[in-house]
């Protein structure tokens, strides 16, 4: 193992407590690993929210070595498939980091277990799907409802914000909007926005004044 610089020290203790705060956060889904690239047979430094199965003072993964053999290779790695020993589908990013003198000192990389949200995602394809039409179409909405929600969303976005967070002066200005445009006429017109604002009807009323 190289003797590490002080700087090299300094930015191995950063990336620890990035690895930390990132862990805590994405809690229990992914995996974060710190490898330490100055000695690649120890390499794992840290390892929270353990799914792999590796430990504090494993070598270094191939991904790693390719790093310390080339200074060019490239920093951050997104989002590419991989899989855990027993065969668990995972989606990793891997992050390089280097010294002042363009070395790398550290790999921050983050594994995260896809089983559990395939998962979900058939439980959701499930409880989603519907059967076959029938004859006669059914809809709680009423007509144009949709419409009256397409054209808030548009001023929020607009706006760089979303419908709910929309300020009082420009809730009143969206409402004008909608009542020159005769968005205002369509059937419970005042419950679809207030639903959509997140206010009640009376300011509604209050807005189209």
């Amino acid at each position: 193992m190289k003797r590490r610089t002080p700087e090299q020290k300094l930015l191995l203790g950063q990336v620890k407590e990035i690895a930390d705060g990132l862990a805590k956060t994405f809690a229990p889904f992914c995996e974060v690993v710190v490898h330490d690239l100055l000695d690649p047979a120890h390499a794992v430094l840290a390892i929270h929210n353990n799914l792999s199965g590796r430990e504090v003072g494993d070598p270094a993964t191939e991904l790693g070595l390719a790093r310390i053999m080339d200074p060019e290779f490239d920093q951050i790695i997104a989002n590419y498939p991989n899989r855990f020993s027993d065969g668990r589908q995972v989606k990793s990013t891997s992050i390089g980091i280097k010294d002042s003198n363009g070395r790398y000192v550290a790999a921050l990389c983050m594994n995260i277990d896809l089983t559990v949200f395939q998962g979900f995602q058939g439980m959701l394809s499930q409880f989603v799907s519907i059967g076959t039409k029938p004859a006669a179409s059914e809809t709680l909405d009423p007509v144009g409802a949709e419409a009256i929600r397409s054209r808030i969303d548009q001023f929020a976005a607009s706006m760089a914000t979303t419908a709910r967070a929309l300020k009082a002066e420009d809730r009143r200005i969206l409402v004008k909007e909608l009542k020159t445009a005769g968005l205002l006429d369509v059937r419970r017109a005042m419950n679809v926005v207030a639903a959509h604002l997140g206010v009640s009807r009376a300011s509604v009323y209050s807005y189209a004044k």
